[in-house]
């Protein structure tokens, strides 16, 4: 059965952000958060971004979501 790897993914969206040259205050202030607690715990792989704060993430990433998800089997 396919998993989300939550670390990989966490990873995959930190490197992108880096890439971009985006900050972590930059992403939390599009996606409307109050501060960056939320996109740490994606870094670590502690949580995942729900759905429509993916395809937000992406868009802003000049990604598609399945370049960000890393899935397992």
């Amino acid at each position: 059965m396919p998993v989300i790897d939550m670390k990989a993914t966490g990873e995959n969206i930190k490197r992108f952000m880096e890439e971009k040259g985006i900050t972590v205050t930059e992403m939390y202030n599009i996606l409307g958060f109050a501060n960056g607690q939320t996109i740490y715990k994606w870094f670590r792989g502690e949580s995942l971004p729900k759905i429509d704060n993916l395809v937000i993430v992406a868009s802003e990433l000049d990604r598609k979501i399945d370049d960000i998800l890393v899935i397992r089997e």
